[in-house]
């Protein structure tokens, strides 16, 4: 039977796909380590209060990609190239979503539009590792190679997602709704294009690896289009909406810190 367990058990279990599958993850993880700590870098002065908040989030980020190597050390396997097409962190800056890396290179303050699309960049990007993140505690909480490393992340991607609530309903009580609406929509509607793309393409070489079946592969990228669908008509809403969080100030104290254990 098919089942989003079966399938993660599938890749966890073959030591080549798992190589992949973490290395992916620890290039996005510290992609978005780099882009959080050059944010904080230039956060204009009335915004400052959020710096020590974005240097957090950056410095779990490149936690995060720290214990995905260290899973990989632990297995005893080497990372491998990231292949362009499956890496949802530069293809979502090549497609214009979040602020640029050319911006960020540069040594100049960012102005509170920058703000804004940078916290709805997070916002929408935040709910889907939150989820994914989520669907992986499920499954392998109490895994003895992965349940520790689940576990934090997942504890981190919720905050994280908590995190942009928070600071994007006070912007929007600063006057900022509107644009906060719209960076919230476009980002959503080209996150879940570009997340059905590389899911598509990451399934693809899984498949290789593996030996998929022709109609097992066919399958699979059936349930990736019928889910962009779904969230094309309108799962993406839940990406836009904003709430109190129950976690609050979720970014405010120092970061936790995780030996490479993993």
């Amino acid at each position: 039977m098919l089942s989003a367990r079966s399938l993660f058990q599938e890749i966890l279990d073959n030591d080549e796909s798992f190589a992949l599958f973490c290395s992916i993850a620890a290039s996005g993880e510290s992609q978005g380590g780099w882009e959080n700590a050059r944010i904080a870098a230039l956060v204009p002065e009335d915004q400052r209060v959020l710096a020590p908040k974005i240097t957090r989030h950056g410095a779990d980020e490149d936690k995060h990609g720290r214990i995905f190597n260290a899973l990989m050390r632990k297995r005893g396997v080497d990372s491998v190239p990231v292949p362009p097409e499956t890496d949802y962190t530069m293809l979502l800056e090549q497609h214009g979503i979040g602020l640029a890396h050319g911006r960020l290179r540069r040594d100049e303050a960012l102005t509170v539009q920058d703000i804004v699309t940078y916290l709805a960049h997070s916002r929408v990007t935040e709910q889907r590792a939150s989820e994914q993140m989520e669907l992986l505690r499920k499954h392998f909480a109490d895994h003895p190679e992965l349940g520790r490393a689940v576990r934090m992340i997942s504890h981190d991607e919720d905050n994280h997602l908590a995190y942009c609530h928070e600071e994007l309903l006070r912007l929007a009580r600063a006057g900022h709704g509107r644009a906060i609406q719209r960076a919230l929509r476009e980002c959503a509607l080209a996150e879940i294009r570009i997340y059905r793309d590389v899911s598509l393409a990451v399934m693809a070489h899984m498949g290789r690896i593996l030996g998929w079946s022709r109609p097992r592969a066919a399958l699979l990228a059936a349930g990736i289009h019928a889910m962009y669908a779904y969230e094309r008509l309108a799962g993406w809403h839940r990406m836009v909406s904003l709430r109190i969080p129950e976690r609050r100030d979720a970014l405010g104290g120092p970061p936790s810190t995780a030996p490479e254990f993993a």
